[in-house]
């Protein structure tokens, strides 16, 4: 007896956590949120499960997701094993035409049809491409500079073949959404002599979000959000805080360019950004579908 009601109390848990959410699917059904996807979520074999069935669901009730996914581990775990090595300069990788082959290899092929697969064994219908297909991302070479300290000269890095967005081409990701069908994007794009540029990921999904007026921009990292001086997680900033707190030292390192991809996609029309954990399963739906959603949420005004 003890079982059966502790089963019945678990049944009623769920019907209303599924009661709670059921505001928030017609709140958002019709909206595009694209969803940067890497780093422990993507690694780790019970996440990957998890984030499949939350874009699945999130199609399920009206919501257009757009994946983006990065890949880093994986080349650099490919680049190893074929003995390949990669040049730094300055902490980023050189990438020469050896290596964006094995990026394209990696992130375009394996790695995103597994992703398309965990989708569709989830029940949703997804298709993998990348930044060449459809002309989705057009680039332009990426250029670095760095100022020597002694001189105060600067001088031009260069990383190879890495490329930055110089025109994102939705017409193929509307296509998708009008037959209802999940696009799941590696960040490989095509320069203006046809050559193939690696992206990084985070400038690749924010690219795409503000080309597309998407109403969300949602990044998957490794950490709970953005952190104030004392650790603790910040749920809401404006544009201007994020100013403030990049100036104040308060934002350092990595979140750095991930803050300023959510800026520029605000800037172009996308309506929020958020930061998430990936490492909590089922984030995707924590944030959507409850009332105090999961992690840093960038937007223009401050809301209650």
């Amino acid at each position: 007896m003890g079982d059966n009601q502790m089963t019945v109390a678990e049944q009623l848990k769920k019907a209303k956590i599924l009661s709670e959410a059921l505001p928030y699917m017609h709140q958002f059904a019709g909206q595009t949120f694209v969803i940067k996807y890497g780093g422990h979520a993507m690694g780790d074999k019970s996440l990957a499960e998890d984030f499949a069935r939350d874009v699945a669901l999130l199609k399920q009730v009206g919501i257009n997701p757009i994946i983006v996914h990065g890949g880093g581990p994986q080349i650099g775990e490919m680049l190893e094993r074929l003995k390949i090595k990669s040049e730094f300069v300055d902490g980023l990788r050189v990438t020469d035409r050896a290596t964006v082959e094995i990026a394209e290899m990696v992130l375009s092929g394996s790695l995103n049809k597994n992703i398309v697969m965990e989708i569709n064994a989830a029940g949703g219908l997804a298709v993998g491409l990348s930044g060449k297909d459809g002309n989705l991302i057009e680039v332009q070479k990426l250029t670095r500079t760095k100022r020597d300290p002694d001189s105060n000269i600067e001088r031009i890095l260069d990383l190879g073949f890495v490329g930055e967005p110089s025109q994102i081409n939705p017409e193929i990701l509307q296509s998708f959404e009008e037959i209802d069908v999940i696009p799941v994007i590696a960040p490989i794009g095509v320069g203006p002599k046809g050559q193939t540029f690696n992206i990084n990921a985070d400038t690749a999904a924010g690219h795409i979000a503000a080309a597309i007026g998407a109403n969300k921009l949602i990044m998957m990292t490794d950490v709970e959000g953005v952190l104030d001086k004392q650790k603790k997680l910040i749920n809401k900033l404006t544009p201007k805080d994020v100013e403030v707190l990049q100036s104040d030292g308060t934002i350092v390192g990595g979140m750095i360019p991930k803050l300023e991809t959510c800026l520029f996609a605000l800037e172009n029309g996308v309506d929020a950004a958020h930061v998430l954990d990936g490492r909590i399963p089922h984030v995707l739906l924590l944030e959507t579908f409850t009332e105090h959603g999961i992690g840093t949420m960038i937007h223009h005004k401050h809301t209650d």
